[in-house]
């Protein structure tokens, strides 16, 4: 006999309804901060969007300073179309927002180490209401370095130290009982040696009354 369906209750059910009228999820993820010359290096720009039943038109402007100090000079710039200005950067930004434009990112093809700076990314929408159109503005800073290797990673290298610590540990431990069972073993012996040599000393009439010793 099958068993009766089960009833969810309102909380898990109205779940369910809102993961089924959602088509993704977003999560706002800072960017990398260090980059490796010669790569190709995204730089990171997510901006969720609160109310999502409603139609908005996005500005994106994205600017550089030298990491020396200066004025913000624009670089990249979506304004219903892709616009590049001419700058360091010419013909080696990309864009990579999405279609939602919740991600306004871009990446910097074959990076350089003079394209270490700050990195800000403006985000500008207009919520198109009936009566009104509210402007949502926000700003992402990216201080961005560029390395010529690629560093080891901290986890890594500290998983390494501890691996070390431990084989050193162990190996320590198995010398000090290699060693405690010897000396166990050698006094042993020695306690046996003394009891045979004793029981050889004591006179053949008193050997009878006397007890043999047992090695152990």
């Amino acid at each position: 006999m099958a068993a009766p369906p089960r009833l969810l209750c309102a909380p898990a059910l109205a779940l369910l309804l809102w993961a089924g009228s959602c088509s993704s999820v977003c999560v706002e993820v800072p960017s990398e901060t260090e980059a490796v010359q010669g790569t190709d290096m995204k730089l990171l720009c997510i901006s969720c969007m609160k109310r999502e039943e409603v139609t908005a038109s996005t500005v994106v402007e994205w600017f550089y300073r030298p990491p020396e100090g200066g004025k913000d000079e624009p670089i990249y710039e979506y304004r219903k179309t892709n616009h590049e200005f001419p700058s360091r950067f010419s013909g080696r930004i990309q864009w990579n927002g999405s279609k939602d434009m919740q991600d306004v990112s871009i990446t910097v093809l074959n990076i350089t180490l003079n394209d270490s700076g700050i990195y800000t990314c403006n985000i500008t929408r207009e919520f198109e209401f009936e009566i009104h159109r509210p402007l949502f503005t926000s700003s992402r800073l990216i201080h961005l370095t560029v390395v010529e290797e690629a560093g080891e990673d901290f986890t890594s290298v500290i998983s390494e130290i501890m691996m070390y610590i431990l084989l050193v540990f162990l190996t320590l431990w198995l010398l000090i009982e290699m060693v405690y069972c010897y000396r166990k073993v050698s006094k042993a012996e020695e306690a046996a040696q003394e009891n045979a040599t004793d029981y050889l000393a004591i006179p053949s009439e008193n050997k009878e009354n006397c007890p043999v010793p047992v090695e152990e």
